[in-house]
């Protein structure tokens, strides 16, 4: 887990069948003609069913979060001698508006955003950010240009960690680059679906965290040549895509979560 030496520059690194009884079967079909009467859709089993979202997704299976914080958490204390303080399950923005399923930890002296599979419980990605580079945190809803196709609803945060360096063109409009000083979390889909995922999958809870930590490692210890402390903002977050065709597939998909995706076979 390498920090470049550019001061802000901080690149990722790799690292039994039920069957239904006559009566089960009419109760279901009872249950079908009410909802066509009400004009609902006919499967219960949709993206605003807790129960469903819950079997879909893998890091909602029992343990799947806790193994990937005590992987990761393990990982960070041999390789960086940190400790964790708090752990997160949020969803990362990226600058063309693709969702990307990540855990987020706040250890001493560091922020690491995970990539975690939750299928193969392992680590795949992490980047590190020093809290006390973090210059501006800012929570807003989301932007797009003027004539852009694009849109995306609610709130997000966004965190930046060097005001001084502006995204090139080619970073910019490079869909795989990692070279930008800045990244947007959103609450994961989970966050409804029981307490526990609740209290860590919503970035109001995760935004107060964080700041708490960013103000006491600019106190604990600044930078040299550099503005103490961050900046606290209410604005909105633009995201500079046009088409967006590509988020749109991905994100209505769910490409970027650890997701069960049915059986595919011969």
């Amino acid at each position: 887990m390498a920090q470049s030496g550019s001061g802000g520059d901080f690149r990722p690194v790799e690292l039994g069948a039920h069957n239904p009884s006559h009566s089960e079967v009419d109760q279901g079909a009872g249950e079908k003609r009410a909802q066509q009467e009400k004009g609902q859709p006919q499967n219960s089993e949709s993206s605003s069913n807790p129960q469903y979202l819950l079997r879909k997704f893998f890091v909602a299976r029992p343990g799947a979060f806790d193994q990937a914080v005590q992987d990761l958490t393990n990982q960070l204390l041999a390789k960086e001698k940190e400790t964790v303080t708090s752990a997160w399950l949020l969803v990362e923005i990226d600058h063309w508006n693709n969702e990307k399923e990540r855990v987020v930890l706040l250890a001493d002296k560091s922020l690491f955003i995970c990539k975690y599979d939750f299928i193969m419980l392992c680590s795949q990605q992490i980047q590190k950010v020093p809290l006390n580079f973090i210059d501006r945190i800012c929570r807003g809803p989301f932007t797009f240009p003027e004539k852009s196709v694009d849109k995306r609803d609610g709130e997000g945060l966004r965190i930046h960690w060097d005001k001084l360096r502006e995204p090139s063109f080619i970073s910019r409009w490079n869909p795989l680059s990692g070279d930008l000083p800045y990244t947007t979390f959103i609450d994961h889909p989970l966050r409804t679906c029981s307490e526990m995922l609740s209290a860590i999958s919503q970035i109001s809870g995760f935004a107060d965290h964080l700041i708490k930590a960013v103000q006491d490692a600019h106190k604990e210890n600044p930078v040299p040549g550099r503005a103490n402390g961050a900046l606290i903002l209410n604005q909105p977050l633009l995201i500079e895509t046009y088409v967006g065709f590509m988020s749109f597939i991905g994100n209505r998909n769910k490409l970027g979560y650890s997701l069960a995706r049915g059986s595919v076979g011969f």
